[in-house]
């Protein structure tokens, strides 16, 4: 039994899952981490639109870093499976400390700021895809489903926090100062990480031929797990088709602020918005609704995620500026946070129908994806605010999400009873 398993069916609590030695590092350096990056992405977003006036390469320097899991998700992913996990995290979090402070050096270059951008994301997937697959190493059963919940709420938490503060930041203080401070997360987060996680062996040496694996038969066999368990396709299809059209407002986030009249600081309000939304919405999943009723209710959850952003882009092109119709966006970017939630039961349905040495490229795939969506949602909202008003962008994304989840979730309900029994068999890797 894994620590902090119940053992009885009963749920954990929060206090169980805190009890739970590796959690603890795990929750708290994910929430500084995205702290961080939620500063330096702001940071950028801001200063690109002030250097070009462009919707667009404002877009893209938001969407920049969610690209590289699209590109090499899941063969980076394959290294949370071909090498020790806690090694994984490690090494990831002080090269990217290394390159943000590279690119808070005085007088760097808008297009060599980008370049390092891209190659901090490019340590992204094998961190992230460690990190999840040691979480499910280190706990299983209702105690994973709560922790998972946790982490979302703390990934939420942290991107009220990042861009909150980002928006009040980056009106007093140079861009160079706030990618000092993420650097700094990134270096906290590697010494905490190794001074508390247990040193385990690589989850896998060889595939099932017996002979040695390479990066590239480790990401195709990631894929074809998932290509013929119908289960992990229907969860990864909402996943993904969610997750475009609900986060694709967020790209020309500083011409919609600007649309309504509003400057930096309400922009950094405006971005919290939906995260503060997952963060409560979580919270509800996590201890009073439960994994399985969340499930029963994912089709009203999906449509809470996306009617709001519809009607928020119609009131942003029918109010205009002004205060009223900016806090009315507010609130409904909030209340589609709160369906956003389904994503926790998605999460925990995800990793039950995963065999545990396969959970690293198995995630990699997912989340390459779900970032790669984002950043082409992101680069589609700015492509087209090029043309018409930003406020019109975030109505036709909501619309068109409404449409687009139907086949997937009806593909989930219909593989419900699914597991992935027909993939390889493996334990956690544990020592």
């Amino acid at each position: 039994m894994s620590e902090g398993d119940t053992g009885d069916g009963r749920p954990a609590t929060f206090g169980e899952v805190f009890a739970v030695r590796e959690f603890r590092p795990l929750f708290g350096t994910y929430t500084l981490s995205t702290i961080g990056d939620e500063l330096a992405r702001v940071a950028l977003t801001v200063l690109v639109y002030q250097r070009t006036d462009s919707p667009l390469l404002s877009a893209l320097t938001f969407a920049l870093s969610f690209l590289p899991w699209a590109v090499g998700g899941p063969v980076l992913a394959t290294f949370a499976d071909r090498f020790p996990r806690h090694r994984v995290l490690i090494a990831s979090d002080v090269a990217r400390a290394l390159l943000v402070a590279t690119m808070a050096l005085p007088g760097m270059p808008l297009v060599l700021l980008l370049v390092l951008l891209l190659l901090v994301s490019l340590l992204a997937p094998p961190f992230e895809s460690a990190r999840s697959a040691l979480m499910a190493d280190v706990l299983e059963g209702e105690p994973y489903a709560v922790a998972t919940s946790l982490t979302n709420v703390s990934l939420q938490v942290a991107q009220v926090v990042g861009f909150v503060v980002a928006g009040g930041l980056v009106t007093v203080l140079d861009p160079t100062v706030v990618l000092l401070l993420d650097a700094a997360t990134f270096l906290v987060s590697a010494v905490w990480l190794a001074a508390t996680l247990e040193r385990r062996p690589a989850p896998v040496t060889e595939i099932d031929d017996g002979s040695p694996s390479s990066v590239w038969r480790d990401a195709a066999e990631g894929l074809r797990l998932i290509g013929r368990t119908p289960r992990l396709l229907s969860i990864i299809g909402l996943l993904w088709t969610g997750t475009l059209f609900a986060n694709a407002a967020e790209g020309i986030a500083v011409p919609l602020t600007e649309s309504l009249g509003e400057g930096p600081a309400q922009l950094g309000v405006l971005l919290a918005a939906n995260p503060l939304g997952v963060t409560v919405g979580g919270l509800v999943v996590a201890r009073l609704l439960g994994t399985a009723r969340s499930e029963r209710l994912m089709p009203v959850l999906v449509a809470l995620s996306l009617a709001p952003v519809l009607l928020a882009g119609l009131v942003a092109v029918a109010a205009g500026p002004g205060r009223g119709a900016y806090t009315l966006v507010v609130a409904l970017l909030f209340v589609a946070g709160l369906g956003a939630s389904w994503t926790i039961p998605l999460n925990v349905s995800f990793v039950q129908a995963v065999p545990a040495a396969y959970r690293g490229r198995a995630f990699g795939v997912a989340v390459s994806g779900l970032y790669g969506v984002q950043g082409l949602g992101a680069l589609g909202a700015g492509l087209a605010a090029e043309r018409v008003p930003p406020g019109a962008v975030v109505a036709v994304a909501g619309g068109l999400g409404l449409l687009a989840v139907v086949p997937p979730l009806l593909g989930f309900a219909r593989t419900r009873p699914a597991v992935a029994g027909d993939g390889p068999a493996a334990g956690p890797s544990v020592s």
